[in-house]
């Protein structure tokens, strides 16, 4: 599976489920209407009274499961708040798949939130046998970008090439 063809699997499904560690450890969950970025990041809305901002702000770590029929994606990544110029590209981008953005953009409450994913696992259970890939993203000190690697992973077993390129 190319880089592109994950991002296209992805951008299927505007609504994810998404957890974060509650204040006494546990698992809290709810739905999410997320957009995906070309780098893999989601992006959201919330309010600042929800539970899960509540919770991000405490442990910025969230994990995010997204499925079309038989084929899933696996997420955990790092939150964070973007700001100016980045945080308006990316409220752009948002806005472009959810119309109703804007409106809730005047809401004094509003935030928007950032994951950069840490790993990811795209499984498809549709053929005989199951494919399988899960991926490790680590910053890059100098750029700053994510960039993911493959541990173990077979091109020929799993249906795909392993490498961000086309």
């Amino acid at each position: 599976m190319t880089h592109t063809e994950l991002l296209g699997f992805m951008r299927q499904s505007p609504y994810w489920v998404e957890a974060t560690v509650g204040p006494t450890g546990a698992a809290q969950a709810s739905v999410v209407g997320v957009v995906v970025t070309d780098e893999l990041e989601l992006f959201f809305d919330t309010l600042k009274t929800t539970r899960k901002y509540k919770n991000l702000r405490r442990d910025t770590r969230m994990a995010f499961v997204m499925w079309e029929g038989e084929c899933t994606v696996q997420y955990e990544g790092v939150a964070d708040e973007p700001r100016d110029e980045e945080l308006a590209r990316l409220k752009d981008l948002y806005f472009g798949q959810f119309r109703d953005g804007p409106k809730r953009e005047r809401w004094s409450d509003i935030a928007y939130v950032r994951v950069k994913p840490t790993w990811l696992r795209f499984s498809d259970f549709r053929g005989e046998t199951p494919r399988v890939m899960e991926m490790r993203y680590r910053q890059s000190r100098t750029s700053g970008s994510y960039r993911f690697s493959v541990p173990g992973f077979n091109p020929h077993r799993h249906g795909g090439t392993g490498d961000r390129s086309e």
